[in-house]
């Protein structure tokens, strides 16, 4: 079994590292706990042009010698940037990954963020809002979630074009400034890597970096309910979004593997029901995302406008279904839902870009970490008689439902 390793740095950063002994590579995720939701409110937007300028050089390179000396120790690199993380990863050999964290180093400490690229940032930006517009299953998950979640964790990502034209490259420093602070940064590496050699590297090139990120307050829940968006074309899209168990609620791993149930595969619930049986819909399905303090369970339908109404209702009555004595999870069911997540996990362990993901959702979300033999005992400690329990007893709260096509719905019962 990889053991993991932990160490709070000089600076106050949390460091993570598992070396994985079959693995030739490393990979090295830096993330601050800082995002979309960060972005003042006349300036949303400001996080995406901040993740496009963060690439253009740092410390004594400009953007064409910083790619350059990436390249030449073949190491890729990418920043992402969520709702409520900031993140820089590095892809590289093991073997030349301490030639790598000099140029991570600089694009914490050093970056250069240069005006004369500011506005083709912008220009990038503007054109991914825009896009939108061609992507109605990505706008229909935007309104729900804008509906759904507490300002600022509702917001788009893509930002709008005031705050997107707003954005200068004082505001760009300034929140560079503001986000990316060892204090509620996490460190983590995976792969063929010397935990103690890197933890140490680190700390001296990391050395003089002070101070502490702030916290995100959230504001009042979304108005939720139904709300639809008419959009002339032949498909519907239909989002259903319900509360979830946060990441440290014990019941976590019941709701993924009652979440397989429901869309695991060709044989999952919905699968069968809304699109095998009935041929409603070219695609259907549901998934649970997890934060620390909130988790929401979304299931998706898109279909045609003829079909979208029968389609919504077997997709609630479904959902409903599973909580009752009729709908009751079987076995076979059971043990299929366990064998997918528990695939997952096992996939996950032999990529190392996914371990190192994951040593960072577990100390965002949960202050300690697992190893992949702990993840497995998580998912066989789950019984069947605590999947039904759950389906039927957990509390959901007042549901979001969202559609975008030609006609607004009759939303299910409750559903108001």
């Amino acid at each position: 079994m990889s053991e993991i390793f932990r160490r709070t740095l000089s600076n106050g950063a949390v460091y993570l590292a598992e070396r994985i002994d079959t693995a030739r590579s490393a990979v090295m995720h830096v993330t601050f706990p800082l995002g979309h939701a960060s972005d003042p409110t006349d300036r949303l937007g400001l996080s995406s042009i901040v993740s496009e300028l963060a690439l253009r050089g740092a410390g004594d390179l400009d953007a064409r010698a910083q790619a350059d000396a990436f390249d030449r120790i073949g190491c890729l690199r990418s920043v992402d940037v969520g709702s409520l993380t900031f993140g820089i990863s590095l892809t590289t050999v093991g073997s030349r990954l301490h030639e790598a964290l000099p140029l991570l180093a600089d694009m914490i400490l050093r970056p250069a963020f240069p005006a004369d690229q500011l506005e083709a940032c912008r220009e990038l930006s503007l054109q991914a809002l825009a896009s939108l517009a061609d992507d109605p299953q990505e706008r229909v998950a935007l309104a729900a979630r804008a509906r759904h979640r507490p300002e600022p964790l509702n917001r788009s990502g893509y930002g709008d074009e005031p705050g997107l034209r707003a954005v200068s490259i004082d505001d760009v420093r300034a929140a560079w400034s503001q986000w990316a602070l060892p204090k509620g940064a996490v460190i983590a590496v995976a792969g063929d890597v010397d935990p103690e050699g890197v933890a140490s590297t680190l700390d001296g090139l990391l050395s003089g970096w002070t101070g502490e990120a702030a916290t995100i307050e959230t504001g009042q829940e979304g108005p939720r309910g139904y709300a639809h968006e008419t959009d002339q074309s032949n498909q519907v899209q239909i989002l259903l979004a319900q509360d979830a168990p946060a990441e440290r609620e014990g019941s976590a791993m019941v709701e993924r593997v009652l979440t397989g149930v429901l869309s695991g595969g060709m044989s999952s619930r919905l699968f069968s029901e809304v699109r095998e049986k009935r041929g409603l819909c070219y695609a259907v399905s549901a998934s649970y995302r997890a934060e620390k303090d909130f988790g929401v369970r979304s299931a998706y339908v898109g279909t045609t406008p003829e079909r979208a109404q029968e389609s919504l209702d077997v997709l609630a009555g479904e959902l409903e279904r599973v909580g009752t004595p009729a709908g009751r999870v079987a076995r076979e069911e059971f043990d299929r839902a366990v064998v997918g997540l528990k695939s997952r996990v096992v996939f996950a362990g032999e990529s190392t870009g996914a371990r190192a993901g994951a040593l960072i959702s577990d100390e965002r979300k949960l202050g300690r970490v697992r190893t992949l033999d702990q993840l497995a005992a998580e998912i066989d400690a789950v019984t069947i008689d605590q999947v039904n329990a759950h389906a039927e007893g957990y509390a959901r709260g007042r549901a979001t439902l969202q559609t975008l096509g030609p006609d607004a719905l009759k939303p299910a019962a409750g559903i108001d």
